[in-house]
């Protein structure tokens, strides 16, 4: 029998373990799917549209054909994929508009990118070289590009059999709920009260684009009795399903393995045409087929995030207490619907409300086409949407009512002692302590003293002015309640499954169906498993991301694998625990209500009498000497549904450094209290919020998915599409506390999203609490140096044709403005 390592009585969970995954992953024992390539692998290129709206009135591939090392070249009827398109699994109305995604576009493109034609060759050079040669002949079409254009009267429509660009309107109103009354009033009566006020405000969510670190990939075996399918995707178990619903394979036959995966951040939980195409081909030729992406198709067709027009009214007395919300939305979901993207700006109805008391709310969201890439899920799928909105609009307010914006947000926050509370929309939030982390983020933040700099700065006339940002926030996590989700008109349920499987020798499998990208799965859940089981953390091997390994489970995205896929694993080890117990009772000669178990063993109350887990594990093995008609195995299963989201929350607070004659913007300090609940490991949190504070901190000042007239997007490479390096970014003073998620047995919120969803607003609020004085009142995202300097003199009423030059070397980061960098250069 092989020995295990010596159990411990400290707890893991709570323990800043190091993550299990890191040695292999930076030391080159990783498993890419680009790093996977079965015998003779044939590869594959797609030819891409270079207009984004045309007819397509001719292919001619033949000088394709004769290049060197092509196998093929395939058009949609050549493949016989005509009529054959990619679902959408949100309808989220029962008359949403939702044009069939062909695989290969064979009559006309929707957006620049969009594939026409696949080379098939011995090498992905020779596929890609030969793309080249082939001939498309198009008859260009009008692109539709502004949203408010698309739904005006006369618009060019992206699909003319639709009729419309309009896919579908979604509505909640507090009133026809019940949850709430009327906004339609609230606006009324603020009107017409003198001791009221109405706060308007458009705000603009830019297109983004995921930027994941490892491209898109796909590898398709068909030579065994199954197709074996590697995907760099979040999702391989609804990858599999969808692929039968798409081709027609059937599920039993389809293996589909998602080997170490570089970052997804939503952009890898759609099914891609490429997916499709590899695993048609894969059929029709016999052979395994291979795609990789180039960073630039990366770019240019993998979908995009965020792209929303936001009108936000807000009414409130004058004493700052908060009557009612009214949301309009429009929302570019680009050319076609992507897996889950009509349903994204709908998880942000649920939260425009956030953490303050409405009696009054309305959510209205029109979701629109125009000839771009389509949209889709992005790190936080509508919440950091609604919370820029909110927190956006809460400083506005209290710019209009002359109050300290702190001040403002606390008189109208849901107090400690109210929870569980059921807000304007409907959600019951169990726990929180919106007090607690905001004090702790004021102290760390030394909110007080940098005040008072701001107030001194102002006074002298520095040209380097401070601003103060804010951002109090909540979100709802684990995206799982099944019968919500149904409601919602989802196309799945939220559960998550978990098996655990006793070895003999006293070692745990652990089998999840919660697929990780990046977030440390391996470890926290052998955290979890260790204290459940009483074994030690290396005994645990966690095995994941393989519909044959792990055939139940539904993935991973909105911050889920915890709060959901975690307590499926511990309802399944506590399900061996039970088994365990029967087997140790017999062994004992002990009544099993006798039995107790602790730190992996289990013992005879009120004596000294006991046997570890791994001893009943090799008992059970042998079954030698078992309860009568009991199976020789301790192996469990689970499947969890919860009946509620959590709602982990937090206070994020940022000091923005402006330089007035150069419109440098600089992030000065960085200091962030979040609640998510217990903590399984604490390095990983801070890893997750670090990682999740650089994406948010991008959105509001580097990054923007940029198009031209014609509809080509302008700033397809890293060269031109500005991601922050650690150099641009301080160093983040991060803290956690925690109120325990009532609705869970480990008392977890999640984490995954928290930074990306809270620091947007923070940003934004700081620069513009640094330019207010100068008559500033917004300033676009991203706030790139460019943009505030041209606010500032907007502000000024200077004219705005000439730039300044910038005298310091691009190290400094002092905002230089080069007319081929349109987005500006930003510290």
């Amino acid at each position: 029998m092989t020995t295990t390592a010596e159990p411990t009585t400290v707890a893991e969970v709570g323990r800043s373990r190091v993550r299990k995954e890191d040695a292999r992953l930076i030391t080159g024992r990783s498993r890419y799917t680009d790093a996977i390539t079965p015998q003779g692998t044939l590869h594959i290129a797609v030819v891409r549209s270079t207009f984004a709206h045309a007819q397509i009135t001719g292919i001619d591939t033949s000088a394709a054909k004769q290049a060197p090392g092509v196998l093929g070249v395939y058009t949609a009827a050549d493949l016989g994929v005509e009529g054959v398109g990619l679902p959408c699994a949100w309808p989220i109305t029962p008359d949403q508009k939702a044009p069939q995604r062909p695989l290969l576009a064979s009559s006309a493109v929707h957006f620049a990118g969009e594939g026409v034609a696949v080379v098939v060759a011995r090498t992905a050079a020779e596929a890609k070289d030969a793309t080249e040669l082939v001939e498309v002949d198009y008859e260009p079409l009008e692109p539709v590009l502004d949203m408010e254009a698309a739904v005006g009267e006369g618009a060019t429509l992206v699909h003319p059999d639709l009729g419309t660009n309009e896919s579908a309107t979604w509505v909640f109103d507090s009133a026809e709920a019940g949850t709430g009354t009327s906004v339609a009033a609230a606006i009324a009566a603020a009107e017409a009260d003198s001791d009221s006020v109405v706060v308007r405000r458009r705000f603009r969510q830019q297109r983004l684009i995921p930027a994941f670190m490892e491209p898109r990939s796909v590898v398709v075996d068909p030579t065994g009795e199954q197709i074996t399918f590697y995907s760099s995707t979040q999702v391989p178990h609804i990858l599999r399903t969808m692929t039968t619903v798409t081709l027609g394979v059937p599920e039993s036959k389809l293996r589909v393995i998602a080997p170490d995966v570089g970052g997804g951040f939503g952009g890898k939980i759609g099914v891609v045409p490429e997916e499709m195409l590899c695993v048609a081909l894969a059929q029709k030729l016999g052979k395994p087929v291979k795609w990789t992406e180039t960073r630039s198709e990366s770019l240019l067709a993998a979908h995009h995030g965020r792209d929303q027009i936001q009108d936000i009214t807000i009414t409130a007395k004058k004493d700052g207490t908060v009557t009612g919300l009214d949301v309009k939305l429009l929302a570019d979901m680009g050319a076609y619907l992507g897996l889950v993207g009509p349903g994204v700006p709908i998880l942000g109805a649920f939260m425009f409300n956030s953490i303050y008391k409405f009696p009054a709310y309305k959510f209205a969201c029109t979701n629109v086409f125009t000839t771009k890439t389509l949209t889709d899920a992005y790190r936080g799928a509508g919440r950091p949407e609604a919370t820029f909105a909110i927190e956006r609009i809460m400083d506005e307010l209290a710019v209009e009512l002359g109050r300290d914006p702190m001040e403002l947000r606390e008189q109208n926050w849901i107090k400690h002692e109210e929870f569980p509370f059921t807000t304007v929309c409907g959600l019951t939030y169990d726990s929180g302590n919106y007090e607690q982390a905001t004090q702790q983020a004021m102290e760390l933040f030394d909110y007080a003293g940098l005040r008072r700099e701001q107030e001194e700065r102002r006074r002298s006339g520095d040209p380097v002015q401070l601003g103060i940002g804010i951002s109090t926030f909540t979100e709802m996590c684990g995206l799982a309640p099944s019968r919500v989700l149904g409601s919602l008109s989802y196309g799945a349920g939220g559960w998550e499954a978990a098996s655990i499987r006793m070895l003999a020798t006293g070692k745990v499998e652990v089998n999840t169906g919660a697929s990780a990208h990046g977030q440390g799965h391996e470890t926290a859940f052998s955290q979890i498993v260790a204290d459940q089981l009483g074994v030690p953390f290396e005994d645990v091997e966690v095995l994941h991301g393989d519909t044959q390994v792990s055939p139940k489970g539904l993935d991973t995205y909105g911050s889920r694998s915890l709060v959901v896929g975690g307590i499926a694993i511990v309802n399944a080890a506590q399900k061996v625990v039970e088994k365990a117990k029967k087997v140790a009772a017999h062994l004992l000669e002990a009544d099993e209500s006798d039995i107790e178990f602790s730190a992996g063993t289990f013992s005879v109350r009120g004596t000294d009498t006991g046997k570890s887990i791994q001893e009943i594990a090799f008992a059970t093995f042998m079954a030698h000497d078992l309860p009568d008609g009991m199976e020789p195995s301790l192996d469990a299963d689970s499947v969890f549904d919860p009946e509620n989201f959590s709602f982990p929350h937090g206070t994020h607070l940022a000091a923005m450094e402006i330089d007035t004659d150069t419109g440098r913007v600089h992030l000065r300090k960085y200091a962030c209290v979040d609640d998510i609940g217990n903590v399984v490991n604490p390095l990983i949190v801070e890893g997750q919020v670090h990682g999740g504070l650089a994406q948010g901190i991008a959105q509001a000042l580097f990054e923007e998915a940029n198009y031209d007239e014609q509809g080509t997007l302008v700033n397809g490479t890293f060269v031109d599409y500005t991601l922050p390096s650690s150099a641009d970014l301080p160093s983040f003073d991060t803290r956690v506390v925690s109120t325990p998620a009532t609705t869970n047995p480990l008392g977890v919120k999640g984490v995954g999203e928290a930074g990306t969803i809270a620091s947007t607003p923070a940003i934004v609020n700081g620069v513009l609490d640094a330019l207010r004085h100068l008559g500033v009142t917004e300033v676009e995202m991203p706030c790139t140096s460019q943009r505030v300097w041209r606010a500032i003199q907007d502000a000024k009423g200077r004219a705005t044709q000439e730039t300044p030059v910038d005298t310091h070397s691009p190290g400094a980061g002092l905002g230089s403005i080069d007319p081929n960098n349109p987005q500006g250069e930003v510290q």
